[in-house]
């Protein structure tokens, strides 16, 4: 796959995530639940995709799907409790993450160009606290912020994996999710035909098909352009909320979305023309 492909495939990728907030306020079950079956949807399709000849993974992919569980569960989970424009830009601070360990575990080293985006981030996601928030809202935010490293991990050792299976990550992932949501099932699911085909639209497609074609892109491009081109996510994310369901953001939770996107689209786009 040439690199051009592989920028489109994660578009494509931000387009399938980006109905995830929408779809995860639609379904009137426990957060917990949802999280926990829409990664056990996904992952009967990655199999399937994948066909592992074994269960056996090594430490790297242990790693990036632990990180990949407590991204998903986070990203449920705050989206029940705050607004779905909040969470997935706050979960967009992840090349912060990625460029403070990528040199670390990737050999990756960060440009002039990564810290200017990256200061510019931070400063974005400072403005999600500065609202008169409750209690709920703030641990939504923080939710949100847990998300995120979450993502980044899932990068940084997908990358580890790029010249094997970095897709055995997400399988994994989402089989620990399903295992861990376990509990929650009997009390936190009612059977309506809405809510059941949503799901499924969640795992087989928003989750499943959307990590398939993610892992197949990431092993053509850095662990930065892997955060940055899916970036169409927080763009439609927050625009379905509100037009189908009315979610709106603040004035300040606005600014510090341009900020993040700024960084994050901005550092792209110089470094495409660098």
């Amino acid at each position: 796959m040439s690199r051009k492909s592989a920028i489109i495939f994660l578009i494509i990728t931000g387009v399938l995530w980006s109905t995830g907030g929408l779809f995860i306020k639609l379904i009137p079950w426990t957060p917990i639940s949802i999280a926990g079956l829409r990664s056990g949807l996904a992952a009967l399709v990655i199999y399937f995709y994948s066909k592992p000849k074994s269960l056996k993974f090594d430490i790297n992919i242990w790693a990036g799907a632990l990180c990949y569980s407590l991204m998903v569960i986070c990203f449920v989970l705050a989206n029940k409790i705050t607004t779905a424009g909040n969470v997935i830009l706050i979960q967009y601070a992840s090349p912060v993450y990625i460029a403070l360990f990528g040199f670390y575990f990737l050999g990756e080293k960060a440009t002039k160009i990564d810290w200017l985006a990256i200061i510019v981030i931070l400063g974005g996601l400072s403005f999600f606290f500065y609202d008169d928030l409750s209690l709920k809202q703030k641990s939504g935010n923080i939710l949100a912020i847990f998300s995120g490293i979450g993502f980044a991990g899932l990068i940084l050792f997908m990358r580890k994996e790029k010249n094997a299976k970095p897709i055995d990550c997400v399988l994994l992932g989402n089989l620990i999710t399903f295992v861990l949501c376990l509990p929650f099932y009997y009390s936190g699911v009612t059977l309506e035909l809405i809510p059941c085909i949503t799901i499924l639209f969640l795992g087989f497609f928003q989750l499943g098909l959307a990590y398939i074609i993610f892992s197949m892109a990431i092993k053509y491009v850095n662990a930065l352009d892997a955060i940055i081109y899916p970036v169409i996510e927080p763009l439609f994310n927050p625009m379905l909320t509100f037009f189908f369901l009315g979610e709106g953001m603040s004035e300040t939770a606005l600014l510090g979305g341009a900020m993040v996107l700024i960084g994050v689209i901005g550092r792209g786009v110089l470094q495409i023309s660098d």
